[in-house]
């Protein structure tokens, strides 16, 4: 059945601003306990600042007569009764993003010129409390090694801080001295690239991983294997030695960090809940004592007395290639293509991220006693940060060695000696870079360039 065109009414063609105008007044008339009125200021609206400007010459909130808060019949002089305006905000005192709630409470007063005032007056502007950087002196390289017949992949230092090992793609591992930055030794044994190396503190052993899935114990007295770890499906990209206890940590391809007792070669247990490779390890004395990054962009936090999760970390939106625990206090940071971020322990919160992107894969991240942390990216790119403020304070770019292609510029690991005056990083053109502090940088001559970030939580 059709209608006719006579008996349709014309629709009136009205504005989207005239409609929202209309469900406002509707949802007003209906919702609403005081029709006189108009509803309170939404506490979370951005716009509800502070203006020091205001405060400053009027010496707090004052109120404007433009237009009265309440709305009195016409014909009637009666004032209304003296009303109190509560308003909430949240304001960052502290540098992990904690939130605190304040209020500020204002009244009105009775009379009808007294009873407006400037929303923008209400909030209080917080000053921004982002710490100092400490200053640092630049970092310059003073030796290069070569050696290596393919990709350094690892690098570990002795307790005693006499000699480093480096692992490689040419399926050696090398010990170099630390002074002179001569070979002492060569061990081979693996059929794949070393991807992973640690040294003990309590025996003369030194614990190698690779593409091949083996994990050796090697015995550096007799310098040879003297016990081989099976049980992983496929490479081994990372491993760590338990501080206190003599448990071994590997973590490969097949998505599962593995506890290895070190004198049975028996495999303990298996932290198993990763969705792809676990590239990155560390382990503390203290809950949690087991710290592990994936490619699955998570990082969890193990309980070692009940080989289960206790936390996973999920800030991160790209694959967790390196992380840093910092040798004296109780944090951490992780470093992946998006972006660095420092997490707090032993609940993994959530701290700040580092203030500026180094826009590259990070695959080698260390940190020293003084607060001087160092990230190694895929284009030979070496940043410098201070821990405390998360400031960037120098860039370098590695230069490949004669005969090496510009694609070969990679830092695939780095480490500080025991004393955290040396740095030794690991590149993709087969050689070995040592770096150390500038000794006649000064202040005045490398003067700190630093602007504290207008918002203080970022994800």
């Amino acid at each position: 059945m059709t209608v006719p065109t006579s008996a349709m009414e014309p629709v009136e063609t009205q504005s989207l601003k005239k409609l929202s105008f209309k469900s406002l007044k509707r949802a007003l008339d209906l919702f609403s306990p005081l029709h006189a009125h108009f509803p309170l200021p939404d506490p979370d609206r951005k716009k509800i600042r502070m203006s020091h400007k205001f405060n400053a010459k009027c010496g707090g909130i004052k109120s404007t007569s433009s237009q009265p808060l309440t709305h009195a019949k016409s014909g009637s002089s009666r004032s209304s009764p003296r009303r109190i305006w509560s308003f909430k905000y949240f304001s960052s005192s502290s540098l992990d993003g904690g939130l605190s709630e304040k209020s500020i409470a204002i009244v009105s007063a009775s009379s009808s010129s007294e009873r407006n005032f400037s929303t923008s007056a209400i909030m209080e502007r917080i000053p921004s409390r982002w710490p100092l950087p400490v200053w640092h002196a630049p970092w310059k390289n003073y030796r290069v090694i070569s050696g290596h017949l393919g990709w350094v992949r690892s690098i570990a230092f002795d307790p005693s801080n006499t000699w480093f090992c480096t692992g490689s793609a040419d399926r050696t591992i090398k010990i170099w001295d630390v002074g002179t930055g001569r070979l002492k030794l060569t061990l081979t044994g693996h059929i794949e690239q070393v991807r992973g190396l640690a040294v003990s503190n309590k025996h003369t052993y030194m614990f190698s991983a690779g593409d091949d899935k083996q994990v050796k114990c090697w015995d550096l007295e007799q310098n040879k294997v003297i016990r081989s770890y099976h049980g992983h499906l496929s490479g081994v990209y990372c491993l760590a030695l338990h501080p206190t206890i003599d448990v071994l940590l590997t973590g490969g391809r097949d998505s599962v960090c593995r506890l290895w007792d070190i004198r049975s070669k028996v495999q303990i247990d298996a932290l198993s809940g990763h969705e792809n490779t676990v590239c990155s390890v560390f382990t503390r004395p203290m809950d949690p004592q087991v710290i592990t990054g994936s490619h699955d962009t998570t990082i969890r936090l193990w309980d070692l007395r009940y080989v289960k999760r206790t936390a996973t970390l999920t800030h991160h939106k790209k694959s967790v290639r390196a992380m840093a625990l910092h040798p004296t206090k109780n944090c951490f940071a992780s470093a992946s293509a998006d972006n660095i971020k420092k997490f707090n322990l032993p609940e993994g919160e959530f701290m700040h991220n580092m203030l500026s992107q180094q826009k590259t894969i990070i695959d080698a991240m260390a940190v020293n006693e003084d607060g001087v942390m160092v990230t190694g990216g895929d284009n030979g790119s070496l940043w410098f940060w201070d821990w405390q403020s998360g400031h960037n304070f120098q860039q370098s770019q590695t230069i490949v060695q004669p005969g090496s292609l510009d694609s070969e510029a990679g830092i695939y690991a780095c480490s500080y000696d025991v004393t955290g005056t040396r740095l030794v990083t690991c590149e993709a053109d087969k050689t070995i870079m040592m770096w150390e502090e500038d000794g006649n940088a000064t202040q005045e001559t490398h003067p700190l360039h630093f602007k504290p970030p207008k918002d203080i939580r970022r994800f």
